[in-house]
């Protein structure tokens, strides 16, 4: 005996492919008018090409440069959105490639300096700096090269699934007119019949040929292993002058530390100690009472030696671990914070103790800056990254150039090649994302 039920239970199972033969068809639809869009900008390309090659003309004809950065920034920014493009369509990342715009110094005498000459004038120092700048960029040459090339292997292929769905809806459409012809019907006919053909080869195209426009634009357009070696060491050139002033910053808090605390606790000590010594045979109650005071400034002294060594390595991460390490963390925070951990294994020493004192900053500003009164601390491990992600219900607002405590935070995880992601609105939440590269050992060893 069959249940009436049966069918409605195995309706979800049929619907399925229907619904995702829907959301495929959608897909090819969006790809198909992107890639219409990129066959439109093919006039732009063509445009931005001739302006280029006239400014480059005037300049070597008749000595007029300030035609060469305009052009150059126009190309440079139709390929800035061709990268975007490529990013968020094509789903292919495209970094920019290019040099760092060198600074504009000025001489004691009043001159500037551009970095190869001097000039009287600002604007044409600038000028000059902005001529040289872009001249010897190798970024530059590759986004001309894009320029000239793109109009031709970028938009036909861009323009073959569309031509493809054009043909065939112009068949679709044709295909009830009349004809003069004596074989009319018969034409007819069978461009009514061909006519979905292309359609539905266009649209199954649609998608593979997105993805390789935006293949094309990263081969051009994206950074080169020469440009990404130059900007691996300028980087690490940046980092280790970050590491070296943390360093040298945070010797100096210490000897601060040490020098107004215990120091001067110590100090009083040995005063007091001597004391002692006089009053104990005339005085000797009073010598017990200095004795009790040195007593107390001896506990106060290793109190604050205790607080100075958990500044610099708080005891609990190294002796129980990261997770455990934030969840004290988070009992000494003045706000609700939960915290919630995927981990399977331990990162290395040095890399807890940047993610155990950045999540420290972060809850800090929450508490301070953000008047928060709830917050999440998330950490997990995937990829050979290790991410902790900390979320507070604060005013929002906050901006990583505009306090040192973000800085620290950002300057802490480079070290490691960590990154910090900061998405903060006016009115919250506040989200901040860092990942360090890091491979964890298991629970059962100490050290990766």
């Amino acid at each position: 005996m069959s249940s009436p039920q049966t069918p409605a239970a195995r309706e979800p199972d049929t619907a399925e492919p229907g619904r995702g033969a829907a959301r495929e068809l959608r897909a090819a639809v969006r790809a198909l008018g992107r890639l219409a869009a990129f066959t439109l900008l093919i006039p732009v390309g063509v445009g931005l090409t001739t302006a280029f090659l006239l400014s480059f003309v005037i300049w070597g004809c008749l000595g007029i440069f300030p035609f060469f950065p305009t052009a150059t920034r126009m190309v440079r920014s139709a390929a800035g959105a061709a990268r975007w493009a490529a990013g968020h369509w094509s789903q292919v990342p495209v970094p920019p490639p290019y040099r760092p715009r060198p600074t504009l110094e000025r001489t004691l005498h009043g001159w500037y300096w551009t970095g190869h000459d001097y000039h009287r004038n600002r604007w044409f120092a600038g000028m000059s700096l902005d001529v040289r700048w872009l001249w010897t960029d190798p970024a530059t040459w590759r986004d001309v090269l894009w320029v000239l090339a793109d109009p031709l292997v970028g938009g036909g292929i861009a323009a073959a699934p569309v031509l493809l769905v054009g043909a065939g809806l112009y068949g679709v459409v044709q295909a009830p007119l009349p004809y003069d012809l004596p074989f009319g019907g018969p034409v007819a006919l069978l461009l009514g019949l061909l006519g979905p053909v292309p359609i539905a080869a266009g649209l199954a195209l649609a998608r593979p040929a997105l993805r390789l426009h935006g293949r094309w634009t990263r081969a051009l357009l994206g950074p080169t292993e020469r440009s990404r070696l130059a900007r691996r060491v300028e980087q690490l050139t940046e980092i280790r002058l970050d590491a070296t002033e943390a360093q040298a910053a945070e010797l100096r808090r210490i000897e601060r530390d040490l020098h107004d605390g215990a120091q001067a606790r110590l100090v009083a000590v040995s005063l007091r100690l001597g004391a002692v010594a006089a009053l104990v045979d005339r005085d000797p109650g009073q010598a017990k009472q200095v004795a009790t005071d040195a007593q107390e400034n001896v506990t106060q002294a290793l109190q604050e030696l205790r607080d100075l060594v958990r500044g610099i390595h708080p005891p609990v991460l190294a002796e129980r671990g990261l997770v455990e390490g934030v969840r004290a963390l988070a009992l000494d925070v003045p706000l609700k914070v939960e915290v919630r951990a995927e981990l399977p294994g331990r990162a290395e020493a040095p890399v807890e103790s940047a993610v155990y004192f950045a999540v420290s900053e972060a809850l800090t500003n929450a508490v301070k800056h953000g008047e928060a009164r709830h917050a999440t601390v998330h950490l997990t491990h995937a990829a050979g990254l290790l991410r902790a992600e900390v979320t507070d219900d604060g005013r929002g607002g906050a901006d990583p150039d505009g306090g040192s405590g973000l800085r620290g935070i950002r300057r802490r995880l480079a070290a490691f090649d960590g990154t910090l992601t900061l998405t903060s609105p006016p009115g919250g939440p506040t989200r901040l994302i860092m990942e360090l590269p890091c491979v964890l050992s298991s629970l059962r060893t100490s050290s990766c």
